[in-house]
């Protein structure tokens, strides 16, 4: 009885209703399911439990796809004369044991598996799609925080232009061109930096063919400090303009998109002095 236990512990038996042994193993398993009752009890155990198995996780494919698998695969394995024929031609001494509806739980058993890996294969499509579009999430994510730095960052920047005193504020007042015009410039001549509060600039939004330049008079010339829009794509508040060291006045006039050379006196909008 020991060794029938073993026998059965062995897992040869699960293989068996598989198929997956050899001539020898399964000369041996249904020898010893001839001598031993136990040994068969627990083969259609077995059975059971896998055609059992096979139904529940069996999941319906299309009517293209399932006739498709089925034609293919399962019907090649209708005609169970193949299987005695090439048992009988290479092993014609065994004498096959054919429990009832055995060949039925092969025919179905392998359909059930065939369905399980297609399902296993949309299971892992999806699963892909799933983990790429969390990955464009968080990757998205990652830029929106540190967008969101860099303002916090830039915005730390412009409340300390109005804390550091070293920053000389001043007032552009509107020209005939634009009489109720103004703006605010905020220059540091030790950090030679140049920073304008778009948020107080009172003028008018220019066009797609117009930008407002901003100029610093150093000794009684013109000095080309950047162009700028009312708006901007990121709604910042401050801008920092090219600097400067020294400035006796500053000036915006409306020129051509992207700056130009020289002032175009004629255009000029606002106009501050020291």
């Amino acid at each position: 009885m020991e060794d029938v236990n073993k026998f059965i512990e062995s897992g040869i038996l699960e293989l068996y209703v598989l198929g997956n042994v050899s001539p020898a193993e399964r000369r041996e398993v249904e020898a010893m399911i001839q001598k031993h009752p136990a040994v068969r009890a627990e083969l259609e155990e077995i059975e059971k439990a896998l055609e059992s198995y096979a139904f529940e996780n069996a999941i319906q494919p299309s009517d293209k796809q399932r006739t498709k698998v089925l034609n293919s695969l399962v019907v090649n394995l209708a005609d169970d004369r193949t299987f005695t024929k090439k048992e009988t031609v290479t092993e014609p001494t065994v004498i096959t044991m054919r429990q009832p509806g055995t060949s039925n739980f092969y025919k179905y058993a392998f359909a059930a598996s065939v369905a399980l890996l297609l399902a296993s294969i949309v299971a892992i499509y999806n699963l892909s799609n799933k983990l790429q579009q969390k990955t464009q999430e968080l990757v998205a994510a990652n830029l929106q925080n540190q967008k969101f730095t860099t303002t916090v960052n830039f915005m730390n920047e412009q409340l300390g232009v109005f804390r550091d005193t070293s920053y000389k504020i001043l007032h552009l007042k509107g020209t005939k061109n634009l009489p109720h015009g103004n703006m605010l410039v905020a220059w540091n001549p030790v950090k030679k930096k140049v920073m304008i509060d778009l948020q107080a600039v009172n003028m008018p939004v220019n066009d797609k063919e117009h930008q407002y330049q901003l100029w610093a008079l150093v000794s009684g010339k013109p000095v080309d400090l950047g162009v700028f829009d009312k708006i901007t794509e990121d709604g910042a508040r401050m801008k920092e303009m090219r600097p400067v060291a020294l400035a006796e006045a500053f000036a915006v006039t409306r020129e051509p998109r992207g700056g130009s050379v020289n002032p175009t006196m004629s255009e000029m909008m606002v106009i501050g002095q020291f």
